[in-house]
Order: structure tokens, then sequence, then C-alpha cells
């Protein structure tokens, strides 16, 4: 079997549709279908379930040629579009559990000492760290520790709400728990659900049987000053618990959607989303829109593949929303975790995601790491900027968000604000400044010797070229013409220090690379051994003197 009948990649095109022969992992047998008007007629045909007033899921009785079913209800006249009911994971790896000593001094996400991160698998992963590489929490506290009032939405593998750090912090429905068991006591359609719902299970009780949940959860909100375990961003919010990743971590589409939509009617303030994979989905990021609609900030965790967004998209993520945030995780030495995805157009901060102390079920803590974990961090903070600032416009404080984070090299252009974010700052919209990157009329072109690949290249082609201009500030690479396999090979741009700051694939021409710092660019041609495309052809730089 070919590696595309396996691949995890989706290459898609919403709009009247058209559909690449491969989809990224999803149940079988399922597709998600929004139609232009309601057809219950259609649909009486199928097992299904109403997403909303025109979106079904369904599943479908020929699961025999999976591409041509969805080609063939994307034709139908009053279907919007028709897709695959795709599988989302928990983005967080669990390094180690249970630990005995004094557990706040070892929060360097919230204050980095400099001597204070958790051991994972019995030692450091930084023999020694940057002090003020945090979120500036301490400083924070003194204008906020958040608001009872300000309930948050932990959309993941729910949450141990009898937790002793976190359940005087969890929302308490109060129609239901003062109700009549298995009544839907609050008329929401939901039975008993007391502290937020299960979507994977479809009952009231969402209680984590994973861990990711719950520690995304201490993250947050973890009690403060009661002489237990660890803090949290805020000292107070109201933390709800919405669980559609079963206790394996995954989930699918169809119940991702429902929790959205769950909490977008709860009213909560932000969505925390720690989970990610699976394709592009226009149902999923149309329920995302109505939270956008609704005034909730959507945070997203960019992805744990070290690869750039923009080439290789991560849903949720990835959506072009206004009120989605997509976190990046930095680590103890204030450089980006060697994890993290990146993307200096897609991700928009860094964020604490390297050995992160939290909460875990049974009263117990675990080290994570993940930018599932720095995904909380900024949950947290935007938490307590809403707790001060009363809710904003979600692009807005977005923009200030990214604006008031602090600026390093090492972010430089692979995160669209090329800084970490720093609660104190946002808090009092300190904004912060950066580089300012050379001036369109300052680049100069220079024609260099023809570089190339083959026409169709051949299997397994690798290809390596360094571009040096004496003495120049900047360089950048424009490539004539490409046409490269999408999502298998790839053409990619580094630095002198063998940093990737740019990729390409597709097909395309007059591609003009991220620039580097400095005289010296490469460029590094690889393919597989399956299919080939046209290839590349470069024979133009540009530079910008000192």
């Amino acid at each position: 079997m070919s590696k595309k009948i396996l691949s995890l990649v989706l290459t898609l095109t919403i709009s009247k549709i058209c559909f690449a022969q491969t989809y990224a992992e999803h149940v079988a047998g399922e597709i998600i279908v929004k139609f232009k008007s309601n057809n219950k007629a259609v649909v009486a045909g199928y097992k299904s379930k109403l997403l909303d007033s025109k979106t079904y899921l369904i599943k479908i009785k020929n699961k025999s040629n999976f591409s041509e079913t969805i080609k063939e209800w994307n034709s139908r006249p009053n279907v919007e579009f028709a897709e695959p009911n795709f599988i989302y994971r928990a983005i967080g790896v669990r390094e180690s559990s249970n630990l005995t000593d004094p557990m706040s001094s070892h929060l360097w996400g919230l204050h980095n000492n400099g001597t204070n991160e958790p051991k994972s698998n019995g030692r450091n992963s930084s023999p020694q760290g940057i002090a003020g590489a945090d979120i500036n929490a301490l400083k924070a506290w003194k204008v906020t520790k958040g608001d009872s009032r300000l309930k948050i939405a932990v959309i993941d593998t729910g949450i141990d709400y009898k937790h002793e750090d976190l359940k005087d912090n969890i929302w308490v429905n109060q129609a239901e728990a003062n109700g009549i068991p298995g009544v839907d006591d609050d008329g929401n359609g939901f039975v008993d659900d007391i502290h937020g719902y299960d979507f994977s299970d479809n009952d009231g009780d969402p209680m984590d049987g994973n861990g990711h949940g719950t520690h995304c959860a201490g993250t947050i909100a973890a009690v403060h000053d009661n002489g237990l375990g660890i803090k949290g961003v805020m000292g107070d919010a109201q933390i709800v618990a919405v669980k559609f990743l079963n206790d394996d971590g995954a989930g699918d589409t169809a119940s991702a959607i429902e929790a959205i939509k769950y909490a977008t009617s709860l009213g909560v303030d932000i969505m925390n989303n720690s989970w990610g994979g699976g394709g592009e989905s226009q149902a999923l990021k149309n329920a995302i829109e109505e939270a956008r609609d609704a005034g909730i900030i959507f945070t997203a965790a960019a992805g744990n593949s070290a690869t750039n967004n923009n080439s290789l998209p991560q849903f949720p993520a990835n959506y072009n929303l206004e009120n989605v945030i997509s976190v990046a995780a930095h680590n103890y030495a204030d450089t980006l975790a060697s994890f993290s995805c990146y993307g200096n157009k897609t991700v928009h901060v860094a964020a604490p995601g390297r050995n992160i102390l939290s909460t875990v079920p049974g009263n117990k803590y675990a080290v994570y790491s993940g930018t599932s974990m720095a995904t909380p961090h900024v949950t947290g903070v935007v938490g307590l900027y809403i707790s001060h600032k009363g809710r904003q416009d979600v692009g807005s404080l977005r923009t200030m968000l990214m604006d008031t984070s602090v600026y390093k090299k090492s972010y430089g252009r692979k995160i669209i604000s090329a800084g970490r974010v720093d609660a104190y700052n946002f808090l009092n919209e300190i904004k912060t400044s950066r580089p300012i990157p050379p001036s369109e009329n300052s680049w100069i072109s220079k024609s260099v010797d023809l570089f190339e690949t083959s026409h169709p290249y051949a299997p397994q082609t690798l290809l390596r070229k360094k571009f040096v201009v004496p003495g120049a500030q900047n360089v950048r690479v424009v490539v004539r013409n490409y046409g490269i396999e999408k999502n298998y090979d790839s053409l990619r741009f580094l630095d002198a220090s063998g940093a990737e700051i740019d990729r390409v694939d597709g097909s395309g021409t007059n591609f003009v690379s991220e620039y580097v710092d400095g005289d010296t660019i490469e460029v590094f041609f690889k393919a597989d051994a399956s299919v080939q495309d046209y290839g590349i052809e470069i024979n133009e730089i540009q530079f910008v003197r000192k």
C-alpha cells in the first residue's frame, strides 16, 4: 500500500468542493454534510445526527470508495459541502509524575529564576535556564488574579473536577446540581451537566480518564494559596469541563463541533483547545466562527511536529479567524521548544510549554511537555486581561497580546509576533519594540548561475546550494519556477547555522523566501521515492547592504 493511502495529511479545497484522493485521519464510513437548505428527506435514508440546522453527521452505506462518495455528495445541487469526520488528538506528552518536593517553586512558566525547571525522566532538559523567560505572573498578580465570574471552557479529555487543587474553581451548573438526577433541569438539552458535558460518551459526566485535560485546567486556574500543590495563571475563574476526546486522547470532528457549540451556548469567555491534527473542516470552522461572533476567544495549540504551519497547516490552530490564537511552545532557555510548530504567518505567540508541572487526576501532579501546555498559559493570561479590562473585540485583544509580547531573536520570523507572552505588559497594554524589517525598496537583485533539478526530478533527489553575498546584512532567494509534490517533497531555506527559516512545496512562480540575517542562505531540495513533479529553477537572489 502506498504512503499516500496511509497519509494523515489532507489536501483539501472547500468551495463547491474539490478533494484530493487522500485524507487526514478520519472515522471510517462517516461524513459531515452541510445542506444549502434543510434536507430531511435525503438524510432520512441514512443513520445521521444533526449538528446544527443544516449540518449532519451521516453514516454512509458504501464504504468501499470513500473519496468517490465524498465527490458524489459534493456534486449534489443542495449540498454546500461534504467532508470526512476527521480525528483530532491531544497534543501533550507526560514527562514524569507524582512529584513530592515543594511544587509551586517548579512553575518556571509563571516565574523562571533560571534554576527551577522540574525534572523530566530523571533530569532537566536544560542545564541552565534564562531568568525572566516566563509569563511575568508575579508582577501581573499585583494587578489581578482573575475573576470568579469569568468562564473558561477546557475542551479536551475532561477534567478531574474533584481534584483538591481545582474543585473550588470548577464551574457548577446550579440548576442541575440542585435538580433531579436524570432530568434536564435547566432545559438546555443536556441532562445532569453539573460541571460540563462529555461528548465522547454523550453523558453529563466529563471526568478525565486521561490526564491531559486536567493538566491544562491546572495551568489555567489551579487554586491559589490553599496550601496544596501548585498555582494556576489565574487564582479565580470558573473552569467548564467540556470533554470530546476519549480516554485515549482522540476525538472526531462531529464531537468537537458539539463541544464548541455547547461552550458557546454557556456564554464562556475563552475556549482552551490543546488538541489538533486531523484535516481542514469547514464544519468545524463554522462552529469556531459562531464562537467568534459571540465574542469568545479560542486559544489553540500550534502542534508538536516541529514543522512550519505556513506550509504544513495544523487544525484548528490554522483557521484564519480573528478569535483564534495559535500558540507555540518555548522552553526554559527562552528559545522555541524543539518539538514546537511555528509559522510567521500562522502562529501568533509563544508561551512556556516544555516541562510544565500541573494537576492530573487523583489529586496528583505531573510534568508534561507540548504546545498543549503552552496554550493554557495563554488562556490564563487572556483570562487575566478580560478580568481586568472586560470583554474586548476579539481581534483587537489578539493584536494587543502580540504587541505586548517580549521580542526575542530566537522567535524572530518564526511566529507572527516574534515574541513570548507577558501578562504584566498585556494587562497594562505596554507595547514592546521589535526590529524593523528591511523595506522592500532596500532589496537589490543579483543574478546567479542557474540552480535547478532535472525536470521532472528523479526519485530521492537531494540537492543543496549555499548562496553567499559578502558583507550583506540580509539575503533571500527567488525561486523562478517550482513544481514540488505537496506535503511530501520540499525546498527548504536555511540560515548560516542550519536553522530552517522557510520552505515551499506545491507549484508556482517567483516565490520569494523569508530572509536570513547575515550574508549566507542555503537551499535544500529533498524528494522521496514516489511521485515526481517539475522541480525547481533558481537564478536570482536578493540582498540588503549593511
